[in-house]
């Protein structure tokens, strides 16, 4: 394989800037699934649990399938990956407009849909890019990546509302899955086989295998507590994303304060990313880790208590947009330091799949409590209680470990 073939020979700037582009389009689809909810439910008769488990199913779709995708990437080139992700996505959002069942929702949303979207993640565009990155500028990457993630709930948000609410639902799912396919020329930057980024790793543990490196990497108590910590994030956000909307509605308030609401998350998680993946430079990212999952419980705090009017709404979703994805550069970082980026798009997978899992939680049992309590205040309590645990279990992590150490017990 020639040099020009390597993503690691083509200027970091522009695959960061191609994965942000990226980030934009399958982000953008992915957190506008909550403004379907209810007019699915409207028009096809699907019970509120039975839709709310078909998006459980993709929150931990989105999350089993990132792990799978990265040793994927790690291997046979991340372009490919990117491609069959657009392709799935778009597919999944095309049959869903033809679906009238939770288990036709369940197995175009929640499947292919949410597997595609995971096939133009995180993992796999943090992963790939960061070999081509020094230590040092890492973090600002990632930051950049996830602000274009941000970038697309803002943009997709009021966009996919103002169809649905003018061409209704199916008009509204066909064309955010059109929208998938432009991935599929920005996904040839990343051709190739990646190379570089661990070389400053010893040279016993830059040959180590991907089992190897997996089976240190669930003994180390600092990974484990990060997966931990991460799972708490993904339940408070896909909490919010499919819920949300409906628990506006019934506070009295419309569709449209809904997706603005979501709109502003995702306006101001852009400027949380940057300076998150901007501090990350500069201080412990356990430490930034744990302030975020702290504000998050202040935040609901404050939403439970203040009256629920369009303007106190507005002032919640700023606050939540800070600290919204703004965890994913932080973890990512820590996952590089504490093994470098060999790796990377696998064991930040795993991290992604706790999150996932945390997700299909929140999606679930927010419909459950809905359902059966008429109420979601419980899944609200559940989330401050959840965001404080995440905080404390972030402080004993070790940022870094010996590679030389990592080194001779592979070998």
């Amino acid at each position: 394989m020639s040099a020009a073939e390597r993503t690691g020979d083509r200027r970091p700037a522009v695959l960061v800037i191609a994965a942000s582009g990226i980030l934009l389009l399958t982000m953008g689809v992915r957190q506008s699934l909550g403004l379907f909810v209810l007019p699915i439910v409207t028009a096809t008769g699907v019970s509120l649990v039975g839709l709310s488990f078909a998006l459980a199913i993709g929150q931990f779709v989105w999350g089993a399938a990132q792990p799978l995708f990265g040793a994927v990437a790690d291997h046979y080139g991340a372009y490919r990956v990117l491609i069959w992700g657009a392709v799935l996505l778009a597919a999944g959002g095309a049959l869903a407009t033809r679906s009238s069942s939770g288990l036709g929702f369940a197995l175009t949303l929640g499947l292919l849909l949410s597997a595609g979207t995971a096939a133009g993640s995180f993992a796999i565009l943090i992963g790939v890019t960061s070999r081509s990155l020094s230590p040092a500028a890492r973090s600002l990457a990632a930051g950049i990546i996830n602000a274009g993630g941000s970038l697309g709930q803002l943009l997709f948000a009021p966009l996919v509302q103002l169809v649905i609410r003018g061409s209704g639902w199916r008009v509204s799912m066909l064309g955010i899955s059109i929208a998938a396919l432009l991935t599929v020329p920005i996904a040839w930057l990343f051709r190739g086989r990646s190379s570089g980024g661990d070389a400053d790793r010893p040279a016993e543990a830059r040959s180590m295998g991907l089992r190897e490196q997996l089976r240190i990497a669930v003994r180390d108590p600092s990974y484990l507590y990060l997966n931990v910590g991460f799972f708490t994030c993904g339940f408070h956000i896909a909490f919010l994303v499919t819920h949300l909307p409906g628990n506006l509605q019934l506070c009295g308030l419309s569709a449209t304060v809904a997706a603005n609401s979501l709109a502003l998350i995702g306006a101001f998680n852009v400027a949380g990313s940057l300076f998150v993946g901007w501090l990350g430079r500069r201080y412990r990212m356990k430490s930034i880790l744990a302030w975020l999952y702290a504000s998050r419980a202040a935040v609901v705090v404050c939403y439970l208590w203040m009256p629920k009017t369009a303007s106190n709404v507005y002032l919640v979703a700023g606050a939540l947009g800070l600290t919204w994805l703004a965890t994913v550069p932080p973890t990512a970082g820590i996952v590089g330091k504490l093994f470098g980026t060999r790796y990377l798009t696998t064991l930040f997978g795993l991290t992604l799949l706790s999150h996932q899992i945390g997700g299909f939680l929140g999606a679930w049992l927010g419909g459950v409590a809905m359902a059966r309590l008429g109420s979601y205040d419980w899944v609200w309590y559940a989330d401050i209680v959840l965001a404080l645990a995440a905080a404390l279990i972030n402080l004993p992590i070790r940022e870094a470990v010996p590679l030389k150490a990592m080194a001779s017990a592979a070998a």
